[in-house]
């Protein structure tokens, strides 16, 4: 992996930085998915992922209600 840090940034003077400091605060309210790129390109905003799965709940919720023709 190549590193794209631009070099105005200089981590090295930086002082008190605690990995993980408010990961206990931070899990418990937070539900992440990781999208695949081309997934994240056709929905850039959690909006969007979220409008389509709750329309997919919805086509799924009614495909189990239809009564299956024999």
């Amino acid at each position: 992996m190549e590193d794209d840090l631009r070099p105005e940034y200089d981590f090295s003077q930086m002082q008190g930085g605690v990995r993980g400091k408010y990961v206990e605060r931070y899990r418990p309210g937070t539900n992440l998915v990781l999208l695949d790129p081309d997934v994240a390109q056709a929905f850039p905003a959690d909006i969007a992922v979220n409008e389509a799965l709750r329309l997919l709940m919805q086509i799924a919720q009614r495909q189990q209600s239809t009564p299956t023709e024999s």
